[in-house]
């Protein structure tokens, strides 16, 4: 007769790698809000930390089916690569994708702009508490990560946002021991970061070891860019080159893929995961501070921002 194999007993916290204990918490935070939430939703933009974040998900509830759809607040300015790669991977995955557009509050004349040019990026703010509202949404679930810049590093790993959609640093729920109070009354809602304790670092090996597919901008690819303010801005249609400055096709990345408007790549020759690490551990400033032009303000700035319902 054959033998039986006992199964593996589950493995202490001593005996968890660093990227294991990682993917162990945001396992377990996914799980909580999946018990604590009438009706949750993932956010999901098609970028490397929606990417990872979904991916946790799976693992926290497969093989059922996820227990809350995918919503993106689509600007109408996003890289058509990245767009295109959130359709095909949603429908690979045979989940539900919820997609409202800034578009769309522009023509209700609840957002709007300058210009038409402007960075739709900060207008996400409204399309997305529209969205909250319609949808009766009570937690909403993101990539972001404490290490990003200083105003999201006062985020709790549960955030409570009050009627208004808004965020008062101030007035958050402890989360001593890991235990998490999700509870909530019609109309207030929270937000959720599975990732908070996270690196960038951490992401791209996490990306690696499960051999995640990603948009191809995150690899280097020639583009042409013009340098303005010590950035590199990609010279696209929503970003043409100014008269006087001098159009360039280099080696570059994407570190972050967000609004076409306000999103910069870097000089890199990285073209795989392995180069993208390496350099990742090299890097001396944030992802968005090197790659995002409206993040090169102050960090009061981006706190209003948060407080207003900025994600």
């Amino acid at each position: 007769m054959a033998a039986v194999l006992a199964p593996h007993a589950p493995l202490t916290p001593a005996q968890l790698d660093h990227l294991q204990w990682l993917e162990s918490e945001a396992i377990y935070i996914l799980r909580e809000v999946a018990a604590q939430s009438s009706k949750p939703a993932l956010l999901f933009s098609g970028g490397k930390d929606s990417c990872v974040v979904l991916r946790l998900a799976e693992k926290a509830f497969r093989p059922s089916r996820l227990p809350f759809p995918l919503l993106h607040i689509d600007t109408g300015h996003n890289f058509p690569e990245v767009l295109a790669f959130r359709d095909a991977r949603v429908a690979a995955l045979g989940e539900t994708l919820i997609v409202r557009l800034v578009e769309d509050s522009i023509r209700r004349g609840t957002v709007r702009l300058r210009a038409e040019g402007d960075s739709r990026n900060a207008a996400q703010s409204v399309t997305l508490l529209e969205a909250i509202e319609e949808l009766g949404f009570d937690a909403l679930i993101g990539g972001a990560r404490r290490d990003e810049e200083k105003a999201r590093a006062k985020e709790r790993v549960f955030s409570f946002r009050d009627s208004f959609g808004q965020w008062d640093p101030k007035n958050q729920r402890p989360e001593l021991w890991d235990l998490f109070n999700a509870k909530v009354h019609p109309g207030e809602h929270m937000r959720v970061f599975p990732i908070s304790n996270w690196t960038e670092l951490d992401v791209w090996q996490y990306i690696a070891r499960e051999q995640l597919p990603l948009p191809s901008l995150y690899l280097a690819h020639q583009r042409a860019v013009v340098r303005r303010k010590g950035l590199l801005v990609p010279v696209t249609p929503l970003t043409p080159a100014l008269p006087h400055e001098t159009v360039e096709t280099l080696n570059v990345r994407f570190r972050t893929v967000g609004d076409i408007s306000c999103t910069c790549p870097v000089a890199s020759d990285a073209a795989s995961l392995d180069a993208i690490i390496a350099e990742t551990a090299r890097a001396e400033i944030t992802e968005r501070g090197a790659t995002r032009m409206d993040d090169q303000t102050s960090e009061a700035s981006m706190e209003r921002r948060k407080r207003e319902g900025y994600f």
